[in-house]
C-alpha cells in the first residue's frame, strides 16, 4: 500500500521553548497565507474560518514537554477533511539536547469507502526548515539542494555512513559541460520539488564527482543522474548497492515532473513506515474538546456541548477508519514480505547447493591438473569473462538480435523505464535469464532437451547457461489465474501465427529482482514445439497480484 500522507520528522538544536516559538510563528504565517485570521493559538479548539478549526494542546513534566497544533479544513460537504498536525517535543536524555519537530498532513474522505487524496508537500515546510535550522543526525535538512564541493566530500561520506541517519539522502550530479548553477536551477530544483522535509538534498559538483565515486566504489552516481542513498549504507559491500536506486538523466529530461513524482515515492514511503524516535512515540493521541460558548440558557449550552461532542465522535470514527485501512495495508505488505522471504530462502538454499557442487568440481579439476603436471594452471585465479552484459535495459533491448531463440513482443517503453530505478544485479539476472531461455529454445528446436524451462534449469543441460531454478515460476497462483483483471494483465502479445487472438496467458515468468516495489518480472511463452521460439511478452515492474 503506497502512503498518501506527508510526514516530516526533523530535529533542531534550538531548545524546546525557542523551537515552540519559532514553530508557532511559522504556523501563524502559514494559516494567514490561506486567508484565515487566527485571533490566537490558545489551548482547546478555535474556529479560524467557517470551514476550519485549530486545536492546541500541550503538556510539561519530568518526562519532557510537547506542544501540538492541529488544523482541520473541510472546504465542502463532499471534499473531505484535510488535517495538518505540527508537533514540537523536547528530546529525551539520549537525544543529546535535541528538540524534535514532526509535521503530518493527511486527508480524511467525506464518505466511507472513498479513497483518501494524496498529500503534497505543504508550503510551511520550507519556512520551518530554514527557521529551525533542521537536521537529520549530522546532516542539515535544507529547503533547497546544497552543493557538495571537492573539499566537502569526506564530510558527505561520513553523513551517508552515519548509523543514526533516518532520512534518505538524494544526490544529483551535473552532466559534463553543463554549468552547475544553471543545471541545478533548471533541472535539479524542479526534480526535488516533492522532497523537502523528506530527504537530505545534495548536488555533486563535477570537481567533487571523481572523489565521491572513488570513496563509494560500489555506489557511484554520475552523468546527470540522481541516486537515493537510504539509511544503513555500507560502502564496502557491493550487494548493498541494490538498495540505493539510480535515476538516469534520460528519465529526468524525458519528463521532469513525472520523474519528480517517481523520485519522491521512496522517501515518502520511508517517512511513513519508519518508526518514530522514542520521544515522539510517547506523545498521547490528541483529545481536544471544543470550547463551548455560553448563550444564556442551560438548554442552549447543553445543545452546544452535544453538537461539539458529536463532532468529536465523527472525527474519531473517520480517524479510526483510516487507521484500520493503514493496518490492513501493513498486513498486506507483511504478507508480501513473508512471501519474498520464503522465495529468497529457497533461492539461497539452491545457490548454496550450486556453490558446493562448483567447489567440489573445482577441487577435482585442480587435482587432475596437478596430476598432469599443470600446477600453475590448477591454481590460477585469472578467469576470462565470456559474457558481456548490457549496461542499461535500453541496450538489452537493442541486443536481443544476438538471441535467435528469443522473440520480444512486449512494450519496450515499459522495459526502458526500469533504467530509472534499476540496479546492476537486475540487468545481470535479466540477461542471464534471456541467455538461458535462448539456449533452451535452440536446444528444444534441435531435440536436445525435453520438458519445460524449469526442468531444464534443474538438469545438467543448463550448465552452459545456468539460471537459478528458484527464480523460475511456470505458473501463477490460482487466485491470479481466476481473477479477470489480474489474468488480463498477463494476456500478452504474440504473433497471430502462434495464437489467433494475438495474445496468450503468459503465466510463466522469471523473478528478475525483489526487495522493493519494482521487483521486475520477465513473462514468457514457450512455443518451441511449433515455432522454435520463446516469446517474451513482458519485462518490467511486477504486475499486480493479490498482495499488490
Amino acid at each position: 500500500m503506497e502512503p498518501l500522507g506527508y510526514r516530516m520528522v526533523v530535529s533542531t538544536e534550538f531548545n524546546y521553548v525557542n523551537a515552540c516559538g519559532i514553530a508557532e510563528r511559522q504556523l501563524i504565517e502559514w494559516i494567514r497565507s490561506k486567508g484565515y485570521a487566527p485571533s490566537g493559538l490558545d489551548e482547546g479548539r478555535t474556529e479560524i474560518a467557517p470551514h476550519a478549526t485549530l486545536d492546541r494542546d500541550s503538556e510539561g513534566g519530568r518526562k519532557g514537554a510537547f506542544s501540538r497544533w492541529r488544523m482541520r479544513e473541510t472546504p465542502s460537504a463532499i471534499s473531505g477533511t484535510w488535517q495538518s498536525t505540527l508537533l514540537v517535543r523536547s528530546g529525551l536524555e539520549e537525544d543529546g539536547g535535541r528538540t524534535w519537530v514532526q509535521l503530518d498532513i493527511e486527508h480524511q474522505p467525506a464518505r466511507e469507502g472513498d479513497a483518501p487524496k494524496r498529500a503534497n508537500t505543504p508550503n510551511i515546510v520550507r519556512s520551518l526548515l530554514d527557521a529551525l535550522e533542521a537536521r537529520d543526525a549530522q546532516a542539515d535538512v535544507a529547503a533547497a539542494p546544497v552543493f557538495i564541493e571537492a573539499e566537502d566530500v569526506d564530510d558527505a561520506i561520513e553523513e551517508l555512513c552515519d548509523s543514526n541517519r533516518r532520512m534518505p539522502t538524494v544526490v544529483a550530479t551535473v552532466p559534463h559541460g553543463k554549468n552547475p548553477d544553471d543545471w541545478s536551477q533548471a533541472v535539479v530544483e524542479p526534480l526535488f520539488r516533492y522532497l523537502h522535509g523528506l530527504a537530505v538534498l545534495y548536488v555533486l559538483t563535477p570537481e567533487a564527482q571523481a572523489k565521491f565515486n572513488a570513496a563509494l566504489e560500489y555506489h557511484p552516481v554520475f552523468g546527470g543522474g540522481v541516486r537515493t542513498y537510504l539509511p544503513g549504507l555500507d560502502p564496502a559491500w557491493k550487494p548493498d548497492a541494490q538498495r540505493h536506486p539510480v535515476m538516469s538523466r534520460r528519465t529526468i529530461e524525458a519528463d521532469t515532473r513525472r520523474a519528480a513524482s517517481i523520485l519522491a515515492a521512496l522517501p515518502q514511503r520511508l517517512s511513513s513506515r519508519q518508526p518514530l524516535p522514542a520521544a515522539l512515540l510517547s506523545i498521547p493521541r490528541q483529545r481536544t474538546r471544543p470550547r463551548s460558548t455560553p448563550d444564556g440558557t442551560d438548554v442552549v449550552q447543553l445543545r452546544s456541548d452535544n453538537a461539539a461532542l458529536t463532532a468529536l465522535l465523527d472525527e474519531a470514527e473517520r480517524a479510526e477508519a483510516i487507521r484500520v485501512d493503514e493496518i490492513n495495508g501493513l498486513y498486506a505488505e507483511l504478507a508480501k514480505a513473508d512471501q519474498a522471504s520464503n522465495e529468497l530462502r529457497g533461492e539461497n538454499e539452491e545457490l548454496y547447493d550450486k556453490v558446493q557442487e562448483s567447489q567440489r568440481l573445482i577441487r577435482f579439476l585442480r587435482e587432475q591438473l596437478q596430476e598432469a603436471g599443470q600446477f600453475s594452471v590448477a591454481h590460477t585465479t585469472a578467469v576470462a569473462a565470456d559474457i558481456t552484459y548490457p549496461t542499461t535495459f535500453s541496450e538489452l533491448l537493442d541486443r536481443l538480435d544476438e538471441l535467435p531463440g528469443i522473440s520480444f513482443t512486449g512494450n519496450r517503453k515499459i522495459t526502458r523505464s526500469l533504467d530509472s530505478q534499476s540496479v546492476d544485479n537486475w540487468l545481470y539476472v535479466a540477461w542471464d535469464g534471456l541467455l538461458a531461455l535462448d539456449h533452451f529454445a535452440r536446444s528444444a528446436a534441435e531435440g536436445a532437451t525435453s520438458g519445460d524451462f524449469l526442468s531444464c534449469c534443474k538438469s545438467d543441460a543448463s550448465s552452459a547457461f545456468p539460471f537459478p531454478a528458484a527464480k523460475v515460476a511456470m505458473r501463477e497462483s490460482d487466485t491470479v489465474a481466476r481473477n479477470a483483471k489480474l489474468r488480463g494483465e498477463r494476456m500478452l502479445p504474440v504473433p497471430k501465427a502462434v495464437d489467433f487472438d494475438g495474445r496468450v496467458f503468459m503465466q510463466a515468468h522469471l523473478k528478475i529482482g525483489g526487495g522493493n516495489t519494482i521487483a521486475p518480472r520477465l513473462h514468457f511463452y514457450d512455443d518451441c514445439s511449433r515455432s522454435g521460439k520463446v516469446y517474451v511478452g513482458y519485462l518490467g515492474p511486477h504486475l499486480r497480484n493479490t498482495l499488490t
